[in-house]
């Protein structure tokens, strides 16, 4: 099977509004939940969040970010999950309990993130810009999202992608560059993480790019989702065949407050 991009009927338009949950059902083989939050500056520069189900690993590295906004945003984004990860246990949010998999590549614990727990759902955490986003399914997943940078930074790191990723991207007119160099590289930065490999693994290697004529092929066994997230950033999500309809469910940022 080659990597399928997803423009089914079944995908959303755009991001449901939805409560936090207080348990949640497991994903189906062949199924997709896909969660997204909003937090912007202003809103998070004034939140009050209750950091008290982080671990000690987690506070540690909330404390090394020089940044307060930085701060704030790793800690939003690990407390979504944790969250989110309890309500599909059915455990309090402090009582989850994270490990890494074994490197594809290497055979040491730094591949994946991962839930201890035996039999978990799999899961994927990107942030970026305003949004964080988490990616959950029985099988492998991978999510990433990024605001749009400017266009000096495409000139810049666009060199990293596959080079007929890189003719897509100069074939857009000069003003959409930046647009269309995020969407490839979401695309890119949610395979890697699904593979486990993250850019441990060169970003040039694989084409992730929308097709047509000449263009290589996709890697194989794994589906690609354009993740609607609104103007401005760009998100995308991967995982192993895709067999029902994903929803993108959008949650309330107060939902994390103290």
């Amino acid at each position: 099977m080659r990597l399928h991009l997803d423009h089914s009927a079944t995908r959303p338009d755009r991001a449901v509004d939805v409560p936090w949950p207080p348990s949640q059902g497991r994903p189906a083989e062949g199924a997709l939940d896909l969660w997204l939050l909003h937090a912007p500056d202003p809103w998070l520069s004034s939140a009050v969040l209750d950091p008290s189900p982080l671990d000690g690993e987690e506070r540690r590295r909330a404390k090394a970010f020089v940044r307060p906004l930085d701060r704030a945003r790793y800690v939003i984004a690990h407390l979504m999950l944790r969250r989110l990860m309890g309500a599909y246990l059915n455990v309090p949010a402090g009582e989850v309990e994270f490990t890494r998999e074994p490197c594809p590549g290497c055979g040491e614990p730094h591949g994946r993130p991962a839930v201890a727990s035996a039999g978990a759902p799999h899961f994927s955490l990107s942030h970026g810009g305003d949004l964080t986003l988490i990616g959950v399914a029985a099988a492998p997943v991978g999510v990433d999202t990024e605001q749009v940078p400017a266009a000096h930074t495409v000139g810049e790191v666009s060199a990293a992608l596959h080079p007929a990723e890189r003719r897509e991207i100069m074939a857009a007119p000069a003003v959409r560059r930046p647009a269309v160099f995020t969407r490839l590289w979401v695309r890119k930065e949610a395979y890697l993480k699904g593979l486990g490999t993250g850019l441990g693994r060169s970003p040039d290697l694989d084409y992730l790019g929308n097709g047509g004529p000449g263009t290589p092929a996709w890697p194989a066994g794994w589906t690609i989702v354009d993740v609607p997230v609104g103007t401005g950033h760009a998100a995308a999500a991967v995982r192993g065949e895709l067999h029902s309809r994903y929803d993108v469910r959008r949650l309330d940022p107060r939902g994390l407050t103290a």
